[in-house]
């Protein structure tokens, strides 16, 4: 039998948001990538766009800025998307962070996403 692979799903890492859409802002994807759900995400500062947290850069997106709800599909354009941006609990392990992120980096964007009323704990 064939091992199947499946990705993450909206409630492998949201676990709590508030009420009526508050926790969420509708927001532009920058082209050029495939995002997943739970991706957290920074701001472009000049564009106003969202891309993947990028911890050593110095464009606006290496500050967390909110966790991405669903899956966008950028690759080719612009595109858009809904990220979770204030008061919701996530598990920690279900996130998505760029590749080769260090534990400090990790703990830095952790705190940002405090500081935004996102709380990212420990579980399942």
């Amino acid at each position: 039998m064939p091992v199947q692979t499946e990705g993450n799903y909206l409630g492998d890492w949201l676990k709590h948001e508030e009420d009526n859409l508050y926790s969420r802002d509708k927001v532009t994807v920058v082209s050029g990538q495939n995002l997943k759900t739970g991706t957290v995400v920074g701001i472009i500062t000049a564009s106003g766009k969202v891309t993947q947290f990028a911890p050593a850069a110095a464009d606006g997106s290496e500050k967390a800025a909110g966790v991405l709800l669903l899956d966008v599909d950028a690759s080719a354009a612009d595109a858009p998307g809904v990220i979770i941006a204030r008061h919701a609990i996530c598990v920690d392990k279900a996130l998505v962070w760029p590749e080769g992120i260090t534990g400090p980096q990790k703990a830095t964007a952790i705190a940002q996403l405090k500081d935004l009323g996102i709380l990212v704990r420990e579980g399942a």
